[in-house]
């Protein structure tokens, strides 16, 4: 007995490879190479987390949408066997409805799902384009080297967010800060949860500006909802919080790192910026987002009823985790995975999930990466790294991948 660990013996504990792997330095855009080994002995295998949980790794295309969009999944944090955060250090917590199953996941994404339908999007498209214009307008005005996160990946997607859900933008300061902390997986949870009470604080008070003098913005439709007794302060307050994060730090990052990508790939940067056909926009930010999967923790979730995944089942009460990153990468679906071409059809990537708990805000962040990619590199054509590769600081700390700074000059 003293030989085993939990009743299994050491080998069988050693071979059982942890999770997160570390992602190598010679290409920060690429998957861990062990996520890759993995992928190539087969779409499942039992990875090992900070607490000794041992979820089941997910890491072929067909098998992630599959289960995926299996109704024998589930997304609650509190089922028996969810994959707990990556380390002990990260802490939990829901965000609103994308940790609920269904009916209630529906009935509260139901709520917020017009404006960000794809017509509702496409009217936003002229506003977008004059921030990003104005943004590099600054840009142009001040001597260089900038830092690109800092003066344009951060503010685009904060400036639209905020109109969009009618947060002053004086305030986006205020949530940058306290978002990072948020997203930072070696922040303690006490870090954590007073960067969230303090957000969702101010959040609290302005739903309850809106049920007395409502506007013509997502906030007060969320505030209406609370005065028709179909959510509760809190209930509408987590909501507020998931879009403000969810519609801002992701797309913020993608920005940055998709920027950093392009200029390492001169070949594309160049197609790109040449042309003006807005379907290649629109197939760079694909190919782009299938490339650079910046939730590089993976989806995770919980069987509910044992599900045959190949010659394989996983049990009721089981986890398993979804890592896109490296389901994105998957040669039988993407020939040539870890080549960045622009020209490539990526449309059927996984970067936005599958299945009822897709990225409700896709349609938005795609014309706002379109935006940018279609507009700042012709905008300014000799932009360039003002430092070397190996000196930029990549997010491994975070939940969602990217970038730091991103020093730049022309």
């Amino acid at each position: 007995m003293a030989d085993t660990v939990n009743g299994t013996a050491p080998e069988a504990q050693d071979a059982v490879p942890e999770f997160p792997m570390p992602r190598q330095s010679r290409c920060p855009f690429d998957p861990p190479s062990a996520l890759k080994d993995l992928q190539e002995q087969g779409p499942l295998t039992k990875v090992r987390l900070w607490d000794g949980s041992e979820p089941w790794l997910v890491t072929r295309y067909a098998e992630q949408r599959a289960i995926l969009g299996d109704p024998r999944v589930s997304a609650d944090t509190d089922r028996p066997g969810y994959p707990t955060k990556a380390s002990p250090e990260a802490g939990e917590g829901k965000l609103s409805f994308i940790m609920m199953d269904d009916p209630e996941h529906a009935r509260l994404r139901r709520m917020v799902t017009a404006p960000f339908a794809v017509k509702k999007v496409e009217a936003l498209r002229p506003a977008v384009q004059r921030i990003v214009d104005g943004l590099i307008d600054d840009i142009l005005a001040a001597p260089g080297p900038v830092d690109l996160v800092d003066v344009f990946a951060l503010p685009i997607p904060s400036l639209v967010i905020c109109e969009l859900l009618g947060v002053p933008y004086e305030e986006h300061d205020f949530f940058q800060e306290h978002t990072k902390t948020m997203v930072r997986t070696t922040a303690t949870p006490e870090e954590r949860g007073a960067a969230s009470r303090e957000v969702a604080g101010y959040l609290a008070g302005l739903l309850g500006r809106r049920i007395a003098e409502p506007k013509d913005d997502l906030l007060s439709s969320i505030a209406g909802r609370i005065a028709a007794g179909e959510l509760t302060h809190q209930q509408a307050t987590e909501m507020a919080l998931l879009l403000l994060i969810a519609g801002h730090e992701t797309t913020a990052n993608m920005i940055a790192l998709g920027t950093l990508a392009l200029l390492e790939h001169p070949d594309q940067l160049a197609l790109l910026r040449e042309s003006d056909d807005p379907k290649l926009v629109a197939s760079a930010v694909e190919e782009l987002l299938r490339y650079l999967h910046i939730t590089h923790l993976g989806r995770r979730r919980a069987v509910t009823e044992d599900i045959e995944i190949g010659d394989q089942v996983i049990k009721a009460g089981e986890g398993v985790i979804m890592v896109n990153e490296i389901g994105n990468r998957d040669p039988e679906v993407f020939p040539d995975p870890d080549r960045l071409d622009i020209t490539r059809d990526a449309r059927r990537h996984v970067a936005f999930g599958f299945g009822v708990h897709q990225c409700l805000g896709q349609p938005l962040a795609r014309m706002e990466l379109q935006v940018v990619y279609g507009t700042l590199y012709k905008r300014i054509p000799t932009l360039k790294l003002a430092c070397a590769l190996e000196d930029v600081r990549f997010k491994t700390d975070a939940f969602i991948y990217g970038v730091h700074e991103l020093p730049v000059t022309w």
